[in-house]
C-alpha cells in the first residue's frame, strides 16, 4: 500500500482515465476467473473423454487441476482470448489437460552435467557403474536376502552384504552402513558421545551445503562441543589440556569444502591418537569424501585415504558413498569392533539405516574396487575425474560442429580452456584442468543462452559473462544433438 502524499511516479503519470480502464479490465478478467467450472464437472467431462479413459481418477485430477490454474493464470496475465461459453471453457481444460498428460513426464529427468563438476550434489553427485546399475534392477524386481540368511533360515543382518567387502578395503575391524554421512556423524557421535564432551579444533569446525554445520549437528547428536585452539592453528597441547572427566571422544575433521593456508598449524591423526591413548580416549575421525585408494594413481590430487586412517590409530572413520568412493548415497561408519557394535546397537542405526536398493548398489561398487583390473573405466567417477585435456580435447571440434549445426545463425561457439572441479566440497583447492565449447550471441545475455539450454536439459555455467559448456564429463558429444529453443 502506499503512504504519503504524492502518488508513485508509476502512477501519477497515468491520466485517470487510463487507471480506470486498467481497473476495469481487471475487474472483467476477475470475473472471467470466477466462471471457470468447477474441479467436478471438469473432471467428469475429462472422464467421459475416449483418449483419457486408461488413466485412473487421481491423476485426472491432478492434471485437470493443473490445467484449471494454467487457464487462471492466462486470464489474470490477460494472455489470449479465452471461451465465454461454460461448455467450451470445460472442453478448453479437458484439452489442456490432455495435452498435458500427453508430454507428463517423471519428476526427476536426466540432465546432460556440462558444469565442470563431476560430484554435483544439485545433479545427484556420482554417476553408478553399470554393475551397480544392475544390482539395484534386480533388487528393485525381486525379492531378496536382506536380511535372511539362506543357510540357517533365519533372521540376517542388513550390514553384512557389505560389511565384509568394506573391512577387507579398509583394514578396519568392523562396519555399518546409514544412508548419509551426515547420518554416520550424528548416530557415531550419539552413540559413544551423548551427554558427554567431544573436542575438537577451532579449525575443523566445518559447514558444508545445505546449512550441515558441525556444531549443530553435535548438539542434535547429544554430545557436548569442547573447542580447541584457534582457526588458524592448533597444536597436541590444546587438546590434552581439554581431556577431563566428562571427555568421550577427541574429533579430527577432514575440512571438506575449505582450506586455510598461511600461518595455520594442525594436529595429525597420529599425534592425536597418542594424546587419547595416553589418556584412555578414542579418536573419531570424519573423512567427508572417504578414498578408498591412492588417487594419484589416476592423475587425480591425493585425498586422505580410510585404511591409512584406521592404521593410524582412529577408532572410528566416517566417509560418504557418492563422493569420491563413486557409489550410491549412503554414510560408511568403520573401525574398531566395540565401538561399531554400540553404533550398531543405537535405536536411531534403524531410523538411519539403508534400504535394499541403496546396499545392493553399495556392495556391486565395493566389489568393482575388489575385482576391478581397470578400476578407472569401470567406475564413472574415477574415469571423469582421471580424463586428461588431451582424451577431452580429441572430440572437442565434433562437439562444436554439432552444436554450430543446431544453433544456428547468429551464435558463435569456440573451444576454450576450462577448470573443472571434483564437486561436493571434495578437494575445493583443486583444479582439473578441462575444455569447454563458449556460446556466445551478440543479442542474447549469457544467462539467456543458459536457460535456452536448461530447456533442453544441458546444464552448463556462466562464467566470464559468457555460457560455457565443460566437457569433462561428457563421453559422447551426441548428447548436444537436441532441439534448442530460442
Amino acid at each position: 500500500m502506499h503512504r504519503g502524499g504524492a502518488l508513485p511516479d508509476n502512477l501519477a503519470a497515468v491520466p485517470k482515465h487510463s487507471r480506470k480502464s486498467r481497473d476495469a479490465g481487471a475487474d472483467a478478467r476477475a470475473e472471467l476467473v470466477r466462471t471457470i467450472p468447477p474441479i467436478d464437472e471438469c473432471l467428469r467431462a475429462a472422464e467421459s473423454n475416449p483418449a483419457l479413459a486408461g488413466f485412473g481418477r487421481s491423476y485426472l485430477k491432478v492434471m485437470v487441476q493443473r490445467a484449471q490454474a494454467g487457464l487462471r493464470a492466462s486470464i489474470l496475465a490477460g494472455q489470449g482470448s479465452h471461451p465465454l461459453d461454460r461448455d467450451a471453457m470445460i472442453e478448453s481444460v479437458v484439452r489442456a489437460a490432455a495435452n498435458a498428460i500427453a508430454v507428463d513426464e517423471s519428476v526427476l529427468r536426466p540432465v546432460v552435467n556440462a558444469t565442470g563438476v563431476v560430484l554435483h550434489t544439485n545433479l545427484g553427485r556420482a554417476i553408478l557403474a553399470e554393475p551397480a546399475i544392475e544390482a539395484i534392477e534386480m533388487a528393485a524386481r525381486s525379492a531378496l536376502n536382506l536380511e535372511y540368511d539362506l543357510e540357517t533360515g533365519a533372521r540376517g543382518d542388513r550390514d553384512s552384504n557389505v560389511e565384509q567387502e568394506i573391512c577387507a578395503l579398509t583394514g578396519a575391524e568392523a562396519a555399518t552402513v546409514v544412508n548419509n554421512n551426515a547420518a554416520a556423524v550424528v548416530l557415531a557421535l550419539n552413540s559413544l558421545a551423548e551427554r558427554r564432551e567431544v573436542v575438537v579444533s577451532r579449525g575443523e569446525m566445518i559447514e558444508i551445503g545445505g546449512s550441515f554445520r558441525l556444531p549443530d549437528v553435535m548438539a542434535k547428536s547429544g554430545a557436548i562441543l569442547r573447542e580447541v585452539g584457534t582457526t588458524n592453528r592448533t597444536h597436541p597441547q590444546d587438546y590434552a589440556d581439554a581431556i577431563g572427566p566428562d571427555t568421550a571422544l577427541l574429533l579430527k575433521v577432514h575440512p571438506s569444502n575449505y582450506r586455510v593456508v598461511g600461518f595455520t598449524s594442525e594436529v595429525t591423526l597420529e599425534d592425536l591418537v597418542e594424546i587419547g591413548r595416553a589418556r584412555a580416549i578414542d579418536v573419531m575421525e570424519d573423512l567427508g569424501a572417504g578414498a578408498l585408494i591412492d588417487l594419484t594413481e589416476f592423475g587425480i590430487p591425493h585425498e586422505p585415504i580410510v585404511r591409512d586412517r584406521i592404521a593410524a590409530g582412529a577408532a572410528v572413520v566416517t566417509f560418504s558413498g557418492d563422493k569420491l568412493l563413486g557409489g550410491p548415497q549412503a554414510g560408511v561408519i568403520v573401525g574398531k569392533r566395540a565401538a561399531i557394535d554400540r553404533i550398531k546397537r543405537n535405536p536411531l542405526k534403524r531410523a538411519l539405516r539403508c534400504d535394499k536398493l541403496t546396499l545392493a548398489a553399495l556392495a556391486a561398487t565395493l566389489r568393482l574396487y575388489l575385482r576391478s583390473r581397470d578400476l578407472a573405466a569401470d567406475l564413472p567417477t574415477l574415469r571423469f575425474l582421471g580424463r586428461s585435456v588431451s582424451e577431452i580435447s580429441a572430440f572437442a571440434p565434433r562437439a562444436r560442429e554439432i552444436l554450430v549445426e543446431r544453433l544456428g545463425s547468429g551464435y558463435i561457439v569456440e573451444i576454450v580452456d576450462a577448470a573443472s572441479q571434483v564437486g561436493s566440497g571434495a578437494m575445493p583447492a583443486e583444479e582439473l584442468k578441462s575444455v569447454a565449447l563458449r556460446v556466445t550471441h551478440p543479442e542474447k545475455s549469457a544467462d539467456a543462452i543458459a536457460a535456452m539450454f536448461r530447456r533442453a536439459r544441458i546444464i552448463g555455467r556462466v562464467i566470464d559473462d559468457s555460457f560455457q559448456l565443460d566437457l569433462r564429463t561428457i563421453e559422447d558429444p551426441a548428447v548436444f544433438a537436441v532441439k534448442l529453443q530460442n
